[in-house]
Parts: structure tokens; C-alpha cells; sequence
């Protein structure tokens, strides 16, 4: 039988491209929390841990995900800054894709 547990999907931005090398976001936690079937995270964390997403700006975000102990309380997150699209990409892919990137694999570019 399928158990329910908690994934903890942490973003972070480890290539900046700012003129002063700074997110303005830096130093708080970003964060999502999601329900899942156990056998689900199972073959999501199978062979990673953390995905990766570069544009072509410069600017690159990373989403690492854990699996929550059961009876642990989180820190309050500060939100996701918009990018809950990524996890979507990551539970439905196994990757993160944009949009038209997703648009460009259906069309065979």
C-alpha cells in the first residue's frame, strides 16, 4: 500500500548575472512543499537529488528536493518567486523545461 509523504523543493540561484553579482532574493529560503506517493518520490530522487535550468542571460536556477521526515515543521518559505513551473516540469519530465521548449520537443525541433 502507497504511503503519502512531504517533498521539499528548494530553489536557489547559483549564476547571477547582475551588475553587482547579487540576487536580491539571496540568503532567504525558497521553497515548495508537495505531497507525494511514496513510490512516486521513489522514482523521482532514483538518480538525483537536484535539476538544474540556464538561460541564456546568464542567470541559472537549481531545485533540490528531500524528502520531509514525517512529524518535522519547516521554516516559513518566502515563497517560490514564480518558478513553481519547474517543479511541474520535474514531476511530469523528470527535467526542467520551458514552455517553448516543451513546444519545440512536440513539434520534432
Amino acid at each position: 500500500m502507497s504511503k503519502t509523504v512531504r517533498v521539499k523543493f528548494t530553489l536557489t540561484m547559483p549564476q547571477i548575472s547582475t551588475w553587482n553579482g547579487h540576487w536580491s532574493g539571496e540568503g532567504k529560503d525558497y521553497f515548495m512543499i508537495r505531497s507525494m506517493r511514496d513510490t512516486d518520490v521513489e522514482d523521482l530522487l532514483k538518480e538525483t537529488h537536484s535539476w538544474g535550468y540556464a538561460w541564456k542571460d546568464g542567470w541559472s536556477a537549481r531545485i533540490t528536493a528531500s524528502v520531509v521526515p514525517k512529524g518535522a515543521r519547516s521554516s516559513k518559505s518566502n515563497g517560490f518567486c514564480g518558478y513553481e513551473w519547474m517543479v511541474n516540469s520535474i514531476l511530469e519530465r523528470g527535467e526542467i523545461l520551458a514552455n517553448h521548449e516543451i513546444k519545440e520537443l512536440e513539434n520534432g525541433q
